[in-house]
């Protein structure tokens, strides 16, 4: 698993991110505070305070890790 903060502040910028993370078979999730919901839901994005960074945990490893990551360069703070 790894953890990197993200932005998500415009409403265009959630519904690409959760476009890009569609496009994978692992798990995602958005941690904000006490919060953790599944990072492919846009209904459960727009619950969380996205004035804020948030925390992206990615469940991959190797390679699938590399090309998530490179997927999210816009989003990674």
């Amino acid at each position: 698993m790894k953890k990197v903060q993200i932005s998500l502040n415009s409403i265009d910028k959630v519904k690409s991110f959760v476009n890009e993370l569609s496009k994978f078979d692992f798990d995602f999730d958005l941690v904000s505070g006490r919060y953790v919901i599944d990072a492919k839901s846009i209904m459960g994005i727009f619950s969380l305070d996205l004035a804020k960074p948030i925390d992206l945990n990615i469940h991959a490893e190797g390679e699938a890790l590399e090309e998530v990551l490179e997927s999210l360069k816009p989003y990674i703070i």
